[in-house]
């Protein structure tokens, strides 16, 4: 077998051209190719279009590119996160194209793979489906996605050996494993080079024949961003609790579960293990695990989709966000807990955007709203200003139609187990009047008292 060539970041750097399309692993710092990001924000290529998760921190990964002006294109799932291609986005400097979590990972691994595109039901009915091609297989629409390949491929591995054959460490596959197929020249930053024969064969993630070059670089902390470390100090509202405690109450024994940003978050903390409750995450971990008690970060353990270190249980497993997917759209979810925006009398949603803002960050919410077998959206009943979340139809971009299975707000518990909107239960603090007064869409009522 041929050995693999090892370079500097420098040389690696040397290598992208203006104008290319580079392919970039990682889900937020996590498995992210700091070192060769760093170098290539050093040099004079431009024009160059992004594709990733997302583009890394303010001045950190493919932050420093983005505030250099090297990036003309952004294609992704989630950009909020950064300011900077906020603010580049609304002032045009910089294009975009957004699609779902899901969606961009089998896009890249079908253009790994040879293959054209696909078909999905991920965001039909939404803005993101939006001149797309639509075809309707066993009477479900799905839309046409077309596959994604670059000119570069930058990934970041763990270890790798001197025929280039890669591992990843807990989630940090991420989008790495499907990038390492799907561009013209991959080139792998890696922790530690062995020799040939090191690696055991059924250990290897990324086989050899992908990589075309090797770069050493040693992970630091404060390439990690704000998953290098948690925050303990929090003040959360008893109301929030509550809802959290009332979803924690859906959840069996066995479930596969996964849980949205915000107030979903907050079920993780009420789960233990002796409930055998099965905790999924987007970005590659199946028996997500409580938060570290050490205070350690992202340098010692995993991170969950909200790119917060966590634990890992007995029987945990790691894999690779294309295969996270699968499991989302396969049907292999039993429970999705998700926040809202908004939620309509036809069980439509919306999560991700809202009118005058920048649309830069789906993630995985479309996906899971169709793959979950069922749908808890769990969110404060009013906005800041005193208006329903509960409407007759959704005003906000939708992040699903039909898809909702049960609302849990601070005032109320709603499902549409009639065919309706149905009030099932007044939640603590709350009567029956203040839901009424609270609430703009039209429900049945067949409730109870809620016990959280």
């Amino acid at each position: 077998m041929k050995t693999v060539p090892v370079i500097t970041p420098e040389k690696a750097a040397s290598k992208v051209k203006s104008g290319d399309a580079l392919l970039v692993g990682g889900f937020g710092m996590t498995g992210n190719p700091v070192g060769l990001l760093h170098a290539l924000a050093k040099t004079e290529a431009s024009n160059l279009t992004y594709i990733g998760n997302n583009i890394g921190e303010s001045n950190l990964g493919g932050g420093k590119l983005l505030l250099n002006g090297q990036v003309k294109k952004m294609v992704g799932s989630f950009f909020t996160s950064n300011p900077d291609a906020v603010r580049a986005t609304q002032s045009g400097d910089v294009e975009y194209t957004l699609l779902p979590q899901g969606s961009l990972a089998e896009a890249i691994r079908a253009g790994g793979a040879g293959i054209g595109g696909f078909y999905t039901p991920t965001s039909v009915g939404t803005i993101l489906a939006e001149n797309r091609e639509m075809k309707v297989f066993n009477g479900v629409e799905q839309i046409l996605i077309e596959s994604i390949r670059g000119n570069i491929g930058l990934v970041r591995a763990w270890k790798a050996d001197t025929f280039g054959n890669l591992i990843y460490r807990m989630t940090e596959q991420n989008f790495n494993k499907a990038i390492a197929t799907a561009a013209d020249l991959v080139i792998a930053e890696v922790e530690e080079i062995v020799p040939a024969g090191e690696i055991a064969p059924d250990a290897i993630h990324t086989t050899g024949c992908y990589v075309d070059f090797l770069v050493e670089h040693k992970l630091k902390e404060e390439n990690l961003g704000s998953s290098a470390s948690i925050d303990r100090n929090r003040d959360i509202p008893e109301s929030r609790l509550n809802i959290a405690r009332r979803a924690y109450r859906e959840l069996k024994r066995g479930d596969v579960v996964n849980l949205g940003i915000g107030i979903p978050t907050l079920v993780a903390e009420l789960i233990s293990e002796d409930d055998e409750i099965i905790l999924h995450t987007e970005n590659g971990m199946l028996g997500v695990g409580p938060a570290p008690s050490d205070g350690s970060g992202a340098m010692d353990y995993p991170v969950n989709a909200g790119k917060v270190p966590v634990t890992a249980l007995k029987g945990t497993s790691y894999f690779d966000s294309t295969e996270s997917f699968s499991m989302i759209r396969g049907g292999h979810l039993d429970v999705a807990v998700m926040g809202g925006l908004e939620v309509d009398e036809a069980g439509n949603f919306a999560n991700w955007a809202v009118p005058g803002k920048s649309l830069l960050g789906v993630g995985g919410a479309m996906d899971l709203a169709l793959g979950a077998k069922n749908l808890i959206i769990t969110m404060t009943h009013n906005n800041r200003d005193g208006s329903s979340k509960v409407v007759p139809l959704c005003s906000l971009p939708l992040t699903a139609r039909k898809a909702v299975n049960l609302i849990i707000t601070d005032l109320a518990v709603f499902d549409f187990s009639a065919g309706c909107l149905t009030l099932r239960e007044i939640m603590p603090k709350s009567s029956l009047d203040r839901i009424r007064e609270n609430t703009a869409a039209k429900f049945v009522e067949r409730l109870h008292q809620s016990h959280v």
